[in-house]
């Protein structure tokens, strides 16, 4: 116990050496010092955390990950334009927002905005409800029925109920939070069941925090020297390697299966942006459309989530034995 927490000191001082040598970084725009700076950061967590338990190099992994792709996502995002976030602001911003956006925090200690406390409501009901389905996986455990159909189904609650309680729980939470400081956040996950193709789905609905990380710190970079089919490409492999770090490295088992997922759903856009130049008019039916975008996020997953990842790291997670 005595060693976790002095890892958990050494992860403070690597995040919070991220905040203060990013703000630098950020003024200055020094990109690629950026970019060195977060492949130090998560070496230096991996070597601190790697004995440890891997729920917990995981986490480590992840936050890491995040603080230190900011000072990245926000130097490009300043890029041709005077940088007027302070210091508290970018602080407040790197260790307190999950989204790579640091603009709206420019308004931090403004009146409150609109929606603020349904916002949280919101995010209170998501982690009701995904605590009761984590009960409802702890249910079907209970009943001994045969081990592949009880393996398959407690694992999707599990995930379902871990994504309502994070995702949509405790950000939403967070969105509503920072904007009764006057902060301009927002939902990073938009009724992504309501997507009619896995564009809008990647884009617009799942997961804002990393489709900002990649369009400003990947796509917008090379779109202009390998153009958009290739940026896009390499925006969705970049996205398949950070889920690497944070799905594979902590079991150390699993390797290539979520940037396989990712070059899937990066090819499939592709298909789906030519086929919507020939007039393709099965995607314009709603219901067919939905369908089809639900279909190919959800029949790869065990890609993404591989069975290591599910039997140290999910099940672990929800007090459960795999």
């Amino acid at each position: 116990m005595e060693t976790l927490f002095s890892h958990i000191a050494y992860f403070i001082l690597t995040n919070l050496a991220i905040i203060l040598l990013g703000y630098m970084l950020v003024k200055n725009k020094m990109i690629s010092l950026s970019w060195l700076l977060l492949i130090a950061s998560i070496l230096a967590i991996y070597f601190i955390f790697k004995y440890d338990h891997p729920i917990i190099k995981m986490l480590a992994i992840i936050a890491t990950t995040f603080t230190g792709m900011k000072p990245i996502a926000v130097a490009e995002g300043y890029k041709g334009k005077p940088i007027t976030l302070q210091f508290k602001q970018w602080v407040v911003f790197a260790a307190g927002w999950v989204g790579m956006r640091a603009q709206p925090f420019e308004t931090l200690g403004a009146p409150p905005l609109l929606n603020a406390w349904l916002m949280i409501r919101f995010g209170i009901s998501r982690i009701i409800a995904g605590g009761l389905l984590i009960l409802l996986a702890h249910a079907i455990v209970a009943l001994h029925l045969n081990h592949d159909l009880t393996y398959i189904s407690v694992s999707a609650i599990l995930l379902v109920g871990f994504s309502l309680i994070l995702h949509f729980g405790v950000l939403s939470i967070s969105a509503g939070s920072w904007r009764l400081s006057g902060v301009n956040t927002y939902y990073l996950f938009r009724q992504p069941a309501r997507a009619t193709s896995p564009t809008e789905f990647w884009s617009k609905r799942w997961n804002l925090a990393f489709s900002e990380m990649t369009a400003v710190a990947i796509f917008r970079p090379l779109r202009n020297k390998i153009g958009s089919g290739g940026a896009l490409m390499v925006s969705f492999i970049f996205s398949g390697l950070l889920h690497e770090l944070a799905l594979s490295l902590p079991v150390n088992n699993g390797y290539g299966l979520p940037t396989l997922y990712f070059i899937i759903q990066g090819v499939l856009v592709l298909i789906e942006k030519l086929l919507i130049s020939r007039n393709m008019s099965f995607l314009n039916n709603k219901i067919i459309a939905r369908v089809w975008t639900l279909f190919w996020v959800v029949a790869p997953a065990p890609l993404l989530f591989h069975a290591q990842f599910i039997k140290e790291i999910v099940w672990p997670l929800a007090g459960l034995k795999y």
